[in-house]
């Protein structure tokens, strides 16, 4: 299916959102300020809500009990839409090269607390006050952060409850898997303010959705919803919003649990041979393939899973 024959399929009326609709100047006109969404529990046990510091803009926690091993990073400026500036980044990369280290972490779900909005792109009044000599710099910066995100260990899961316009979807196609809400709105919009994506957008979307239709997308500058994403591939799955504004969030957190599950040196491999391989011959891909598979050989986790498997039991594996 085309770009053009999806977007005419939506019953809503216009695909024509863009950046400046979603812009990141508080009290725009037009603009609704988005607030805070409140933590909620993960597990049926009662999980304490974090309490971030005053101008944290990513905040983490590390879950436990039921749900050890899964990681919420969560995008939190609400003054801003969760827009990209310097502060954010910093933090943001900063977790995941310190997380990057962690043996015990499993699957990480990336997400917003600000009502109505994953990320909505570039901090474009930050960005006006830098010089050009300051730009190229940063975004370069930016374009690591997302290639950083493509390389971490585990699997990732980006939970799409509001807009994600610019490097906020480039933010969304460098993980692994993107759930969305059907009243997210989405798009690679810059060319509509007379740039292109920096974040590796040109590069992340065509090779999810195929290079015309991400042609088609990012020339126009078009934006488009939950289920229009579902249908050109962009997003994995695509569930209707809830009461709480966070139905995409929740499916993130079933999805981690059954990846949770899982052999964890198993999932690891299992992303190195797909990401290693996926840009190489087919030849060169099994190889990659029987290079990461020779790691688990020796590993406690693989006979556990034998044994498990023999005795009708679920395996209890251990990250060895």
């Amino acid at each position: 299916m085309s770009v053009g024959q999806v977007l005419r399929r939506s019953l809503l009326g216009s695909s024509s959102w863009n950046i400046a609709a979603f812009g990141n100047e508080r009290g725009a006109p037009g603009v609704k300020t988005f607030l805070p969404c409140p933590l909620r529990n993960y597990a049926t046990q009662k999980i304490p809500e974090p309490e971030p510091k005053v101008g944290d803009d990513v905040t983490v926690e590390l879950l436990t009990e039921a749900r050890q091993g899964i990681g919420i990073l969560s995008l939190n400026r609400p003054s801003a839409r969760n827009a990209l500036s310097k502060n954010l980044v910093h933090l943001f990369t900063q977790f995941i090269e310190a997380q990057a280290k962690n043996a015990d972490l499993r699957v990480l779900v990336i997400r917003s607390t600000v009502a109505g909005v994953f990320c909505a792109g570039a901090d474009l009044k930050e960005r006006a006050k830098m010089t050009d000599a300051e730009v190229d710099p940063f975004v370069a910066t930016l374009r690591r952060m997302t290639a950083d995100l493509v390389k971490f260990p585990v699997p990732t899961i980006a939970a799409l409850d509001g807009a994600a316009l610019g490097g906020g979807l480039e933010m969304a196609l460098a993980c692994d898997i993107r759930i969305a809400s059907s009243s997210a709105k989405m798009g690679l919009v810059e060319t509509t303010l007379g740039i292109i994506p920096g974040a590796g957008g040109t590069q992340y979307l065509p090779r999810l959705i195929g290079v015309s239709n991400a042609k088609e997308l990012i020339f126009t500058g078009t934006a488009f919803d939950g289920h229009q994403a579902k249908d050109l591939g962009v997003v994995n799955e695509v569930v209707e919003q809830n009461a709480n504004g966070d139905a995409a969030f929740q499916r993130s957190l079933a999805l981690a649990d059954r990846i949770n599950s899982n052999g964890p040196v198993a999932v690891r491999m299992a992303k190195m041979a797909i990401n290693h391989g996926i840009e190489r011959s087919l030849e060169e891909g099994l190889l990659m393939e029987q290079k990461f598979y020779a790691q688990i050989t020796p590993t406690q986790d693989r006979r556990e899973g034998l044994l498990a498997f023999k005795e009708k039991r679920k395996p209890k594996f251990i990250g060895k």
